[in-house]
């Protein structure tokens, strides 16, 4: 009767939750973290924490397409966890590579039209799981109406030297020059096909930090962050909900404090310097709140009358 009455509570919460959230991230990247933590807590060992949490990533998979999120990007094996125990490794690479194939050949991820793709020094794999990786890839390269990324032996550190290396390189050898290195050059060099800049993190597990991931594309875009307590394995569709709401309301929050700014440069122009308060206004339009818009838009006007007489 009590769990009855709990799982009543979670689906009145998870509708609550549903209507408080708007559009949404675009891309969300997560560090399913607690997997050992969680098997030792139930008694069993981390192999078992491991199947545990690939049930939860199934999971995660469909809520994002009921959010309409367009890329995911999964944590799943770091260069730092090659020095765990053999008889860990063996058995995670057994699960990674088993959930490869049945993600490939899921009807689902057809129907949706899923493409998936690994991230990382994948030829530091065993070749068991380097050819499920490219199964998993070209059964799936065909479709961009979602895309699934898994950081598999990645490290973003080791990934921005390879990157600086390629394009210092290619400088050397005269094939490029300094002046044409820019974001989208870096970006070229990171992946074989790019990857959106990341607009929300979440860990489980309940540690505060992002342990070196995608460094470029969510420290760079400033991506929000959400760190929660529950291990990957007990990570729930609340928690998921809680994380998007908090990426909503730090956007919300952004929009305002640039709108602020914003307004106080539009105070600070002077008679000659209103046409580029336009354009300003212009440019700001897609990345302010409705009323910040407002704001700085008759602010703009005010200058203009004050100006005219």
């Amino acid at each position: 009767m009590i769990e009855w009455v709990r799982r009543g509570v979670a689906r009145s919460y998870e509708r609550l939750l549903r209507r408080e959230i708007g559009d949404g991230p675009t891309h969300v990247a997560i560090i399913q973290d607690g997997n050992r933590r969680y098997a030792r807590q139930q008694g069993g060992d981390a192999p078992d924490g491991h199947r545990a949490g690939a049930e939860t990533t199934s999971a995660v998979l469909e809520w994002c397409e009921e959010l309409g999120i367009e890329e995911l990007t999964l944590y799943a094996f770091s260069t730092e966890n090659f020095d765990r125990p053999e008889e860990e490794l063996e058995p995670l690479f057994d699960l990674v590579e088993s959930k490869l194939y049945e993600f490939a050949d899921a009807d689902r991820v057809h129907d949706s039209e899923v493409c998936i793709r690994a991230i990382g020094a994948v030829d530091l794999l065993p070749d068991r799981v380097q050819e499920a990786v490219r199964y998993a890839e070209s059964r799936t390269e065909g479709y961009d109406r979602f895309r699934l990324n898994v950081a598999l032996a990645y490290g973003g550190r080791k990934e921005l030297l390879g990157a600086a290396r390629d394009v210092c390189r290619a400088v050397g050898e005269g094939n490029l020059s300094a002046d044409a290195v820019d974001v989208d050059l870096v970006d070229a060099r990171l992946y074989d096909r790019p990857v959106r800049d990341v607009d929300l993190i979440i860990r489980t597990g309940g540690d505060e930090r992002t342990s070196n991931f995608l460094p470029w594309h969510a420290n760079g875009n400033e991506a929000a962050v959400y760190f929660c307590a529950p291990y990957w394995p007990e990570f729930s569709k609340v928690d998921f909900l809680r994380a998007v709401r908090t990426y909503e309301s730090r956007e919300d929050s952004w929009r305002q404090a640039k709108a602020k700014r914003a307004v106080a440069m539009v105070r600070a122009l002077g008679e000659t310097e209103l046409a580029e308060g336009r354009a300003l206004v212009g440019r700001l339009r897609e990345q302010l709140t409705s009323a910040g818009m407002r704001e700085v838009t008759a602010e703009l006007e005010t200058q203009e009358r004050e100006t005219a007489d």
